[in-house]
This record gives structure tokens, sequence and C-alpha cells, in this order.
């Protein structure tokens, strides 16, 4: 058996299995690395990683409603209501409605969300500081301009695929039930 083809089992790495992987498992894999050290940063101040995504809009576009951040957030409707239920009981956002408008529910920050800003921003440009250390500037653009392509050609594609078949991205539901019949 071919060695550098079918690596022996002492290497330590499960990545020298698979040398030349594809695109998308790097991208996951990077991904999910930047996730978990920010994670770890994040739960000194009770903060998850799935609210540091909430938290980031909201410092931004305070006032949404659950639909726009849901949207913006790209989570789905009962994953946004779930984080923001966790977070009104940690004193992080309030729900709002206005007068006149019963059907919209408005997410505000308190100020306890609020003073997360500058706690947790740090933290995240730490991360990033440390993602990409030894890189040249010219490296960390071209990596920002071919992510920011390929997001581009992604998206496109998928609302192609949409509006050209007439298809939509299944629920997590539905997800679930092909594992389940």
């Amino acid at each position: 058996m071919d060695t550098q083809k079918y690596p022996t089992a002492e290497r330590k790495d499960w990545r020298d299995a698979i040398p030349q992987d594809r695109l998308a498992h790097l991208l996951k894999d990077a991904r999910r690395a930047m996730e978990r050290a920010l994670q770890i940063r994040l739960i000194d101040h009770s903060v998850s990683f799935g609210h540091w995504t909430f938290l980031r809009i909201l410092w931004e576009h305070d006032g949404l409603t659950q639909r726009e951040l849901s949207e913006l957030a790209g989570m789905a409707a009962p994953t946004t209501f779930a984080a923001i239920n966790a977070m009104e009981s940690l004193g992080y956002v309030s729900r709002k409605q206005k007068a006149g408008n019963r059907k919209n529910v408005y997410v505000h920050l308190t100020g306890k969300g609020k003073e997360l800003k500058a706690k947790l921003l740090p933290l995240a440009e730490e991360i990033n500081a440390i993602a990409i250390n030894e890189l040249e500037l010219d490296e960390v653009l071209i990596a920002r301009k071919v992510l920011l392509k390929i997001t581009a050609n992604l998206n496109a594609y998928e609302n192609e695929l949409l509006e050209s078949e007439n298809r939509r991205v299944p629920s997590t539901r539905q997800l679930g039930r092909l594992y389940t019949a």
C-alpha cells in the first residue's frame, strides 16, 4: 500500500489523510477553528458564539425586527427566536412592539448588551490577528477578495437555482425527516 496516498495510523493530524482536501473542507476547518478560538474567549463574558452573531448585527443596527435579524444573520426564524429568548433572559436584549403595529417584534439592545461591545470586539480582533499571523498584508487582501468572490459566486448560483427550478432551501425540520424516515 502506498503510504503517501494512504497514511498510516501513526500520523497525528487527520488532515494528513487527505492532503489535497477540497476548498470547501479547508474553509470549514478555518471557520471552525476561528469560531472555537473566539468561543473560548466569549464564554468568560457569558456569551455563546450564536449570541455573538446577533450582537454584532445589533451593535450596528439596533431595533431590527426578528425577521430582519434572522435574514442578516443567515439563521432560520426558530433559531433566531431561541437565541433572542436566551439573550433576553441574560439581559442583553429586549423585545418591543411599536404602537399600531402588533405584527412586528423589534429587538433592542439593553444597556448591558451595548456594554458588551467594548469588551467583546477586542477579543474578536485578537482572534483575527492570530489567524493572520505571519501573513503579509497582500496575502490577507487576496484572501478577502477570493472569499468575497466565492461567496458572491455561490449566492448567484443559489439564486439562479432557486428561481429557475422553483426550489427552496430545505428547512431544518425537512432535513431531520430525511434521517427519521
